[in-house]
């Protein structure tokens, strides 16, 4: 039977739980080899005294504390980790920021209004995680239950169309039901935060404007283009991921680096499931559609992909090429191989949605082995 008390770390109370001895036995196996590569990786000398501290935290109440240089090294190795993530060549710049002591929803939307503001840096994006308390086991963990910080609304009409993003149609309804009006009812309204802490009701905060970067899109040959009305926000920031150091769940863990244009022309603006702009472009641009033998998707796809970057250059905002990421890419697997690791990578996620094949990683082989620390999806809140 478990036995709860109250049990106090350092900055946090959690309750006390009696974990059972398989659970404890795993945490510390996870606990152990995580250590094992802290002290490998930047020579830290882990005392039996940690090593002893944190046997006895998890056979007497079922989870530990990370330090602060346990945490912030495991987010970095978390981003190192992540199969999925083409930009891992600057995974030593993170920049952690440690909320572990925030205990309220309304504290946890200005910590969150804070990273934007630090990760946004007027356009000159630095990548940044903010992590809030690691989830207690067999408890709820804090949730923030947007997909990223900043997204758009997608309105769904009578007709069965939808009025912007519609990846974030079902979001929207879901909001809407626990109180949202909605904004203006654009293309591009912004989503308000949805936040819940353990053992409570989800909580919504709306997003200033002014704490929102976004960029007009106009291209630099097509004076019609700025006419469309197309933007995009300046910062993808992640927030409804789990990430794992060794064996601690934090389920509120929000982080971003800076967009891939490819990212936002050929997917969030190019795909036939979200804002599909390919066929508005190609008729502007005079395009024969009636075949795809024409190419006019491609060639449609290239200039909205171009006037992504003509514009988020022209604003001073940070964002990266799809061929200049594939090289650094490459030399991320140099520096990996030079330190004796391989770089593991989900193919089909690292080559770009726009001239696969003229990037190098098209052409070479990747492991798809997961390593932790990393970061791992949860099911929505929401679906439960």
């Amino acid at each position: 039977m478990n036995v709860t008390q109250t049990y106090v770390i350092p900055t946090k109370t959690v309750e006390r739980q009696t974990a059972p001895l398989s659970n404890t036995q795993t945490l510390l196996m996870e606990a152990e080899k995580y250590l094992s590569v802290l002290e490998q990786e930047q020579g830290t000398t882990i005392t039996m005294e940690r090593c002893a501290a944190i046997r006895a935290d998890l056979e007497q109440y079922g989870t530990y504390w990370h330090t602060r240089e346990e945490l912030v090294y495991g987010a970095q190795l978390s981003w190192r980790n992540s199969n999925r993530c083409v930009g891992r060549l600057h995974w030593q710049s993170l920049h952690v920021q440690d909320c572990r002591h925030i205990l309220t929803a309304e504290g946890v939307f200005q910590a969150l209004l804070e990273h934007i503001n630090y990760a946004t840096n007027g356009g000159k994006i630095r990548s940044t995680m903010t992590v809030f308390a690691p989830q207690i086991p067999r408890q709820p963990g804090i949730r923030i239950w947007n997909s990223q910080l900043i997204r758009y609304a997608g309105y769904r009409q009578p007709d069965g169309s939808i009025i912007g993003d519609p990846m974030q149609a079902d979001f929207t309804e879901m909001v809407r039901r626990l109180g949202w009006r909605g904004a203006k009812g654009t293309p591009f309204d912004v989503l308000p935060l949805v936040i819940q802490m353990p053992h409570q009701a989800p909580r919504l905060f709306e997003l200033p404007q002014q704490a929102i970067l976004e960029v007009p899109l106009e291209h630099p040959d097509f004076p019609w283009f700025a006419e469309l009305g197309l933007k995009w926000h300046a910062l993808p920031a992640v927030s409804n991921m789990r990430m794992e150091i060794g064996g601690v769940s934090y389920t509120a863990a929000p982080f971003n680096g800076w967009y891939m244009g490819a990212e936002i022309g050929a997917r969030n603006l190019g795909d036939s499931s979200r804002y599909n702009m390919l066929p508005v472009v190609a008729e502007h641009m005079g395009l024969k559609t009636k075949s795809d033998r024409t190419l006019w998707k491609d060639l449609a796809l290239v200039e909205l992909n171009r006037a992504v970057l003509s514009s988020f250059a022209k604003h001073g905002i940070v964002i990266v090429d799809h061929r200049p990421v594939s090289k650094q890419f490459l030399l991320h697997e140099q520096r990996e191989q030079s330190c004796g690791r391989e770089t593991t990578a989900d193919w089909a996620w690292l080559v770009p949605p726009i001239s696969g094949s003229q990037c190098p990683m098209f052409h070479r082989n990747y492991h798809n082995d997961v390593h932790k620390p990393n970061f791992f999806y949860q099911d929505d809140p929401w679906s439960r």
